[in-house]
């Protein structure tokens, strides 16, 4: 999974500007990249520019997906991944990105010095959060749960033959248990003869 551009525009009356950008092309060749780049800021201001106040959508090019979000104010947030990238994660990264950059700058007029040449220096916090959510578990709690849950039930799910030891049949430890009745032991051989049967 992975994130290769990140980056916050603004609509305005007429084409949307954007703010600020941070990109990671390291997988593509140098020749490559600016093309890439140019691409990647074409494709943000045209989602930004065609999305409504208040509304998120998810575009698909190929193996890459762009996800938009563009607040009532204007502002929007665009990430660009692969098509493995995690849409719950994608759209909850750009809540957080928008949150903190309208903190950092609370009104359109410090917006004004904003574009993307100068990201680096006037908000640094971007290309941390890129490399932030190139892993998205690391990005997004929920995720981390699900994960550890899911390593859990794999845990949980080894089947009686697994937990025998070698050399070992269930038959033989069901006939000399103690703690099963004659009635347990006669319903364990019954259900295993009628399964028997079934295959």
């Amino acid at each position: 999974m992975k994130v290769y551009c990140l980056a916050v525009a603004h609509q305005t009356g007429q084409k949307a500007t954007v703010l600020a950008a941070e990109y990671e092309l390291s997988q593509f060749s140098f020749f490559e990249r600016g093309s890439v780049k140019e691409f990647m800021a074409f494709f943000t201001v045209t989602v930004a520019d065609r999305t409504a106040p208040g509304t998120r959508q998810k575009i698909q090019e190929q193996n890459y997906l762009g996800h938009v979000y563009v607040r009532q104010d204007g502002l929007a947030g665009v990430i660009v991944t692969d098509a493995e990238y995690p849409q719950r994660v994608a759209f909850s990264a750009l809540n957080k990105l928008l949150d903190e950059f309208s903190t950092k700058f609370p009104s359109e007029a410090r917006w004004g010095v904003l574009n993307p040449s100068n990201t680096a220096t006037l908000y640094p916090e971007l290309k941390q959060h890129l490399d932030k959510f190139q892993d998205p578990q690391g990005a997004d709690p929920f995720l981390k749960v699900q994960k550890e849950l899911d390593e859990t039930k794999i845990i949980l799910n080894k089947t009686m033959e697994q937990l025998l030891q070698r050399g070992e049949k269930l038959d033989d430890l069901v006939a000399k248990s103690d703690q099963l009745s004659a009635q347990s032991k006669m319903f364990y051989k019954t259900a295993k003869k009628t399964n028997a049967c079934c295959y």
